[in-house]
């Protein structure tokens, strides 16, 4: 499993990148910048052979990466959540006005960085995991990259609807406790049903045992 290239964006305007082996990559990323509307977010993939390229758009500001088919979707998107967070905690309002290249001689060496770690180090797949069950829910697309080159309007979309799932389960959640509680509650009363019921029953006993109702010979 490999990240193989990364860039970030303004737009189509790139700000920096990296790539790790010789490719078109960065020229299939240009494509893929000009067809992503500029001003809604998205988490989307696009497939080109076995590659796949990850795109991460927020507010404006988009960060790319391209690995190869057998990395999945938890691990690449976990790298761009990284590098987004570590571009505008580094340079803050500067994106929205940088020049193209301007950020590349220092963060091309972030994104190689990262890269190596997000590729290689076990330690990144567990906090990705743990990343994943806490953020799950991501409205991830796969689009075939030839038609998005050739034919814009003839994407194929294989859309990943969790979205709807976090929901549901937020509201199943809901729907258990409140059974929980109910059973709870029923448990007490049946408890406390029992136990007057005990107690009547030891009292007509004590009625018979002691010959009347004030147990005047148990006494």
């Amino acid at each position: 499993m490999a990240i193989l290239y990364a860039l970030v964006a303004r737009g189509s305007v790139v700000l920096a990148e990296f790539s790790a082996t010789p490719t078109t990559a960065n020229a299939i990323a240009r494509q893929i910048l000009e067809k992503i509307p500029g001003n809604v977010d998205s988490h989307v993939s696009y497939s080109q052979d076995r590659y796949i390229f990850h795109v991460k758009r927020t507010d404006g500001l988009t960060v790319l990466c391209m690995a190869d088919d057998t990395a999945g979707r938890r691990i690449p998107f976990a790298f761009l959540e990284d590098i987004h967070s570590r571009f505008v905690k580094t340079y803050g309002r500067a994106v929205h006005s940088a020049l193209p290249y301007a950020m590349n001689e220092e963060f091309s060496r972030v994104l190689s960085q990262q890269m190596d770690y997000y590729s290689n180090d076990p330690n990144a797949d567990r906090i990705n995991r743990m990343r994943g069950e806490m953020n799950q829910v991501r409205n991830v697309m796969i689009e075939n990259i030839d038609k998005v080159l050739d034919r814009g309007d003839r994407l194929e979309l294989l859309v990943d609807k969790t979205a709807n799932m976090q929901g549901n389960t937020f509201r199943f959640r809901r729907q258990a406790r409140r059974f929980r509680s109910s059973v709870w509650w029923r448990n007490v009363k049946l408890t406390v049903a029992l136990i007057v019921l005990l107690i009547i029953i030891i009292y007509i006993v004590l009625i018979f045992v002691c010959h009347g109702f004030t147990l005047p010979s148990c006494r």
